[in-house]
Parts: structure tokens; C-alpha cells; sequence
């Protein structure tokens, strides 16, 4: 019966509506649901990549990081004052809009050219990033009151940290050889995504000044107000 509502409150987050009063009831619950299906999104994003370690391989990564974004999101936008804010809420949020990221774990590359399944990868990652950032602003808007353009700000800021994160990591051992071109033994799959991952950190590095000049703002603005 609980995992009925649970599977219902999500399709009703997926779908940008408010989900159901048992959310504050049976929080835990509803951790496990969104931690599982981070884990499976971890595991079918890895599954088939002989280039992931070992801990990325068995889900390990994305369980570790939705902890670390989760604490990031919070600490980085407490300061504007936001309503309904804890790191228990943004943790559960963060971990309910990973079933859309499961799209990764479809083997394209089963039945479709690497070309192709690199084109495919690509528009995977377009939506299940496009469909989450979204979800996470009509949460600050909704759920936590902050007002349109701190809702902007406060959405595009985490996103700029993390990707240029990323490309810094260079996760994929992929990114950087971009800018030098991939050798063809080393081509796979997610070339594509994660050249838009690269195309995207560039855009976020010169997006971060502007940005953190926006957040200072709001966050004067908020403290004034208190």
C-alpha cells in the first residue's frame, strides 16, 4: 500500500505537480525509493563502459554523490534565506528525480551504430539534465519561496559549480582528450554526451562571474528583508 502511494507521489513529482501529504509521514520510505533508483541509474550508467572504476561500476558514485550534492545545494543556498529548507528535504528532492536518469542505462549500443548510440547518449543526457534542472527550479519556486530570479540564479549557480566540476575530474577519462580529439581506439558511446558536458563547462566558467554577482545580490536582499 505504501509503495503504491510512493510510486504515485513520484509520478506526481515527475509530472511537476506536489505530491501527497505521506511524503512528510514516511520520509524514510521515500529516501530508499529515491536512493534506489540513484543506485540503478548509477549501475545502468556504468554498466557497459570498460573505461568506469570499479565503485562507479557497481552504483557506488552515485550514491556517494547525491550525498555530496545534496549538502553542496543546501549550504550554497541557505544563505538566501529559502522556506521549507533542510538537508533532509533537499537530499530526498535530489534522490526522487533520479528515475528519469534509468534512460542511461538503455544499451543502445546493442542495436545501433557507435555513431548513432553516441547521438542517443547525447539526447539521453539532454532530457533526464533538462527534465531535472527543471523539476529543482519549480521546487525552489514552489516549495522553498524564493522569487523568480533568485530561483534563476539559485538553479544555474549549483549547475555551473558541478559541471565545471566534472570536467575538471574528467570522470569519464574522455573530456579533456576533446580538446585534442579522441583517438579512435578510445571512442565509445558517450563521446557525444560528454562533449556536450565540455561545451557545457566552457559556457559555465564564463557564466560564473555573472551568476556569483546574482546570488550576492539576492542574498543581500534576503538578509536585508529578515
Amino acid at each position: 500500500m505504501l509503495l503504491s502511494t510512493i510510486v504515485a507521489d513520484e509520478l506526481r513529482l515527475l509530472a511537476f505537480r506536489r505530491p501527497s501529504p505521506a511524503i512528510s509521514l514516511h520520509f524514510g520510505a521515500y529516501l530508499v525509493f529515491g536512493l534506489f533508483f540513484t543506485w540503478l541509474a548509477g549501475v545502468g550508467r556504468y554498466w557497459d563502459n570498460p573505461k568506469a572504476y570499479w565503485w562507479q561500476s557497481l552504483g557506488l558514485g552515485s550514491l556517494a554523490y547525491v550525498f555530496v550534492l545534496a549538502l553542496l545545494v543546501w549550504v550554497l543556498l541557505g544563505p538566501l534565506r529559502p522556506k521549507n529548507w533542510s538537508y533532509r528535504s533537499v537530499l530526498l528532492f535530489i534522490t526522487l528525480t533520479a528515475p528519469p536518469a534509468v534512460l542511461y542505462a538503455i544499451p543502445v549500443e546493442k542495436f545501433m551504430t557507435v555513431d548513432a548510440a553516441r547521438t542517443a547518449n547525447a539526447w539521453f543526457l539532454g532530457i533526464v539534465a533538462s527534465w531535472r534542472v527543471a523539476l529543482f527550479a519549480v521546487y525552489l519556486f514552489r516549495v522553498s519561496r524564493l522569487e523568480a530570479g533568485a530561483v534563476i540564479v539559485a538553479t544555474l549557480l549549483p549547475l555551473a559549480i558541478i559541471v565545471v566540476a566534472l570536467s575538471v575530474l574528467n570522470l569519464e577519462h574522455v573530456v579533456f582528450d576533446l580538446m585534442s580529439g579522441i583517438r579512435e581506439e578510445d571512442r565509445s558511446s558517450a563521446d557525444t554526451a560528454y562533449t556536450v558536458v565540455f561545451v557545457l563547462s566552457m559556457f559555465s566558467f564564463f557564466a560564473s562571474p555573472f551568476l556569483i554577482v546574482g546570488y550576492l545580490w539576492y542574498m543581500y536582499r534576503a538578509w536585508r528583508g529578515a
